[in-house]
C-alpha cells in the first residue's frame, strides 16, 4: 500500500493515510512511514479503532519499545501490557484520580514543553500517542518543531551553542511542579543524560535545536546562568509559528520524532475523564530509521 500525506503545518506534521497501521507493516511501508517522519516529524492517522495489542505491533516495527519513567515509577496499572504507557486522569481502580494524585502530577508535568525520555540514554525515537476518551473541552496536544527554530536562530546564537550540551534529569519537572518526595533509589533509577544543544537529525540530515523542560543545566556553566540560557532558547523554539496544535478526535493516532519536536498537552477539566495511550521507541542506530 502507499501512504499517502496532507500537510498540516507550513513547517512540518501531516495527515497520514493509504497504510492499514492495525495490520502487519511491511518493509515498504515502515520504509515509507520513516521517510514521512523524517520530512514531516509528526504524523496523524485518523480513524483507528486500535487493540492495545495493534498499537504495540505497530510501534515494534519501528524499534524496541521505551518504558521510560516506569523504571522509577512503580505503581499499580490498569492496562493490560506494561508497555502501553497510560496517557489518562484514571487511577488503578478505573476511577477519575484525584486532583492531588501522583497521576495528575504527571499530567501536569506532560503540559511542560519536552521531549519524551530525553533524560535517558538511549532516549526516545518515536511515541505514537493513540485517543481513547476525551474531555469535553481542552486537552489538545501541541508540537513543535526543533528543526524550524534552529533554522530561524540568529547566527550569533547558531555559533554560541554549537559544541554545548545540557544535562537532561527524569525528576526536574517533577521537581519543578513541588513534589520532592523521592528516595535515593528513585533518583538514582534513571542518571541524567547530556546531549548538545545544536545537532542533526540521524534520518533528515537536517539541524535543530534540542532543548526542552527536562534540560536543567549547560555543562560547565553555573547553574543559574545555563538555566536562564535554556529558557530563552526554550522560548524561542516554542514561537507559535513552529506550533502544530492536535485537536483530538476518538481514534486517532499521532506519531511524532522526539528527536526533532518538542510537545506538550494543553489544559482540560481534570475532573472528567480522558484517556489516550501511548507507545515509545527507543533511539537506535541511524539505519534502522532511516529512509534507505
Amino acid at each position: 500500500m502507499s501512504l499517502e500525506l496532507t500537510p498540516l503545518h507550513p513547517f512540518f506534521a501531516a495527515e497520514a493515510r493509504g497504510i492499514d497501521i492495525a495490520q502487519p507493516l511491511s518493509p515498504s511501508e515502515v520504509k515509507q512511514i520513516n521517510a514521512a517522519m523524517n520530512q514531516y516529524a509528526v504524523l496523524v492517522w485518523r480513524g483507528q479503532p486500535l487493540t492495545g495489542r495493534q498499537q504495540i505491533d505497530f510501534a515494534k516495527s519501528f524499534g524496541p519499545l521505551d518504558l521510560g519513567l516506569k523504571k522509577v515509577f512503580k505503581r499499580p496499572e490498569r492496562l493490560e501490557d506494561e508497555r502501553l504507557i497510560d496517557i489518562s486522569n484514571v487511577d488503578a481502580e478505573g476511577k477519575v484520580a484525584r486532583r492531588d494524585s501522583p497521576k495528575n502530577l504527571s499530567n501536569f508535568a506532560n503540559q511542560l514543553w519536552h521531549s519524551d525520555s530525553s533524560f535517558q540514554n538511549p532516549r526516545a525515537a518515536y511515541s505514537m500517542l493513540h485517543a481513547l476518551v476525551l474531555p469535553s473541552w481542552g486537552g489538545n496536544t501541541e508540537f513543535t518543531d526543533l528543526r524550524a527554530a534552529y533554522d530561524a536562530l540568529p547566527e550569533r546564537t547558531r555559533a554560541d551553542i554549537e559544541g554545548l550540551r545540557a544535562e537532561h534529569y527524569a525528576l526536574h519537572t517533577r521537581i519543578l511542579l513541588g513534589d520532592e518526595a523521592y528516595t535515593d533509589d528513585q533518583k538514582k533509577a534513571i542518571p541524567p543524560a547530556v546531549w548538545p544543544l545544536a545537532q542533526t537529525h540521524p534520518g533528515s540530515g537536517r539541524k535543530l535545536l534540542f532543548v526542552g523542560v527536562h534540560a536543567r543545566e549547560i555543562i560547565g556553566w553555573p547553574v543559574a546562568e545555563g538555566r536562564m540560557y535554556l529558557s530563552d532558547l526554550l522560548e524561542h523554539a516554542t514561537r507559535r509559528e513552529f506550533v502544530y496544535a492536535h485537536e483530538w478526535q476518538v481514534g486517532d493516532l499521532v506519531m511524532w520524532d522526539n528527536r526533532s519536536t518538542l510537545h506538550r498537552g494543553r489544559r482540560y477539566d481534570i475532573g472528567e475523564r480522558r484517556e489516550l495511550r501511548r507507545t515509545t521507541i527507543e533511539d537506535v542506530p541511524e539505519a534502522t530509521l532511516m529512509a534507505a
